[in-house]
């Protein structure tokens, strides 16, 4: 007997998530344990190409390193100050460039370009693999549609990896997020009878199966029960908004294809990201702002022109470099800077839209969702011109369910690995470790 591909490849493409075997469970750090009754999500949101240098300082931090004023450009995110820590001095040890950089961003791990490694699963993907029966999703990976030269490249559009060696699938339409999430068998999404035929028939092939097969036919019958909870979690949700008419606006499922503006594209993602953390469909969620070479245009931001790339190197001016697009040119590196620092500006703008949304949904409690979250927002590389990997542009936001002390810049003294940030997020989601890459200490300073 063989497993047939595509009868798993149907329940995957109707949204199952193969269930993964939880870890063993010897109990986060007391330190850690996030408030009773409110579990902690966690996202990562990640951006390419970097930001100059200076464009991360606060403009005025406290004695006690309290946030007192952000700069021009994080000015978005001012009315969310204390909800944040800004970072300096995080950096990756072993990952660096835009494919390398990207691949390894989560993993703690290194990259070649000669074999599809990054060393290790991603850390959502083990908090994904913990918290595995916990939710409908073990986890969400969102991402947009690249656009221009590398929009194919695998380190460059790889954020997750459920292995060292197999990166997770990506999700870039918005509707078919939606459908994962909140879509009712009774709108013709699937007919729950024919899940029920699938699970009778596999059970009784189970009763003269080998032993290898009934493995196979174990791993097909998680398949099928994922499916069965992703859409007994639908119908509760669609009671839950009948309940409550203010959200019936806010569950609205989106249009077919992609939005033509890019900040409705993205703010469409984030919305939905800020949905699946209110509602409990997952706990764990990675968002790409962009492939991690982005040629996107930003002519739609006032007083930009020209790709994200070829902006972040900002030294350049004359429009004949590799990666120019030989009809754009800029006056002068300053203004060229002043074009790249305004596209790092909008993309706070659109964190500043998701923070917003996450403090407007509130848990059973009455606290908000960003009261229970934690978002690590950042970039692979630190000044785009110079492609370092050095004091890495990281910011932090949310409680954490009361494990993040927020409203200050944290500023190690020494280059600090990224692993010990992973590391932390990891012990506050409950993930049994004392180790993440190289690193055997969390993080100081978050809590």
């Amino acid at each position: 007997m063989k497993s047939n591909p595509n009868r798993r490849a149907f329940l995957r493409g109707m949204g199952a998530c193969l269930s993964l075997p939880a870890m063993e469970s010897f109990g986060a750090p007391e330190a850690v344990l996030g408030k009773p009754g409110v579990p902690p999500r966690l996202a990562y949101l990640y951006f390419p190409n970097g930001s100059a240098e200076g464009s991360w300082e606060p403009e005025k931090v406290g004695p006690a390193g309290e946030l007192q004023k952000l700069n021009r450009w994080m000015a978005p995110l001012e009315e969310f100050k204390d909800d944040l820590v800004v970072t300096k001095n995080l950096w990756t040890p072993r990952g660096n460039g835009h494919g390398a950089g990207t691949a390894t961003w989560l993993t703690g791990g290194s990259y070649d370009h000669r074999k599809n490694d990054v060393g290790a699963p991603s850390v959502d993907q083990l908090v994904a693999k913990h918290l595995s029966d916990s939710t409908p999703l073990p986890s969400l990976e969102l991402s947009t549609a690249g656009e221009g030269s590398f929009s194919g490249s695998l380190p460059r559009n790889c954020l997750s990896w459920t292995r060292r060696d197999v990166p997770a699938a990506r999700e870039t339409m918005p509707r078919a997020i939606f459908d994962k999430l909140f879509r009712r068998a009774s709108e013709g999404f699937l007919n729950r009878s024919v899940l029920d035929l699938v699970l009778e028939q596999s059970k009784s092939l189970k009763r003269r199966a080998s032993k290898a097969d009934t493995r196979k036919i174990d791993e097909y019958l998680d398949a099928v029960r994922a499916v069965e909870k992703r859409l007994d979690f639908a119908e509760e949700q669609t009671q839950r908004i009948a309940d409550d008419q203010a959200l019936t606006d806010t569950l609205t499922r989106p249009a077919a294809g992609i939005p033509a503006d890019h900040q409705e594209y993205v703010r469409q993602m984030l919305e939905l990201m800020a949905l699946s953390f209110w509602s409990g469909a997952t706990r764990v969620s990675t968002f790409m702002l962009d492939h991690g070479q982005s040629n996107r245009y930003f002519d739609f931001v006032p007083g930009v022109k020209g790709t994200w790339h070829a902006l972040s190197h900002w030294k350049d001016a004359s429009g004949r470099t590799e990666d120019d697009d030989g009809k754009t040119k800029w006056d002068n590196t300053k203004s060229k800077l002043g074009m790249y620092n305004s596209v790092t500006r909008w993309h706070h703008s659109q964190l500043a839209y998701f923070l917003g949304r996450l403090k407007e949904l509130k848990n059973a409690d009455g606290t908000s969702t960003l009261d229970s979250s934690m978002i690590v927002y950042g970039s692979s590389i630190a000044d785009g011109h110079a492609h370092e990997e050095e004091n890495l542009p990281i910011l932090l936001a949310g409680g954490g369910s009361e494990t993040l002390k927020t409203g200050h810049y944290l500023a190690p003294r020494r280059a600090t690995s990224m692993s010990k940030l992973h590391l932390a997020m990891l012990q506050r989601m409950g993930v049994p470790c004392d180790r993440f890459g190289e690193a055997e200490i969390a993080l100081e300073g978050i809590s």
